[in-house]
């Protein structure tokens, strides 16, 4: 893989994780009444963690930094939340599997040379 096309994969997974945890801040009443009526205890303190992973987990891999850890985050998330929000909807699971494996991918190749940490 060229640096190039690592550079490109980390923008186009880091936007998706970037624009929802943003939303997910600018509406965590919201989210977190989704949460509690999916019955997750403490919905609020758990709305603002996944608002924060996916916020925080986009720009890192956006950036590069921590690529590997955060990749391997963001895979078991995506696969969590296939099985827990998107259960009966199987386009939205298979998006979620699919980004799993560009998460795996990532994770195994590391972040390039483009980036602001290069062997994380």
């Amino acid at each position: 893989m060229t640096n190039q096309t690592l550079l490109l994969a980390r923008l186009l997974l880091a936007a998706l994780f970037i624009i929802a945890g943003f939303g997910k801040f600018t509406g965590i009443g919201g989210f977190a009444g989704m949460l509690a009526g999916k019955g997750f205890p403490a919905p609020l303190i758990m709305a603002y963690a996944v608002a924060a992973l996916e916020l925080l987990g986009g720009l890192a891999i956006a950036a590069g930094v921590l690529t590997r850890p955060v990749s391997l985050a963001l895979a078991a998330f995506c696969v969590a939340t296939a099985f827990i929000g998107h259960m009966g909807d199987s386009t939205a699971m298979l998006k979620n599997f699919a980004l799993a494996g560009g998460f795996l991918a990532l994770y195994a190749a590391g972040p390039g040379s483009l980036a602001v940490q290069r062997d994380s």
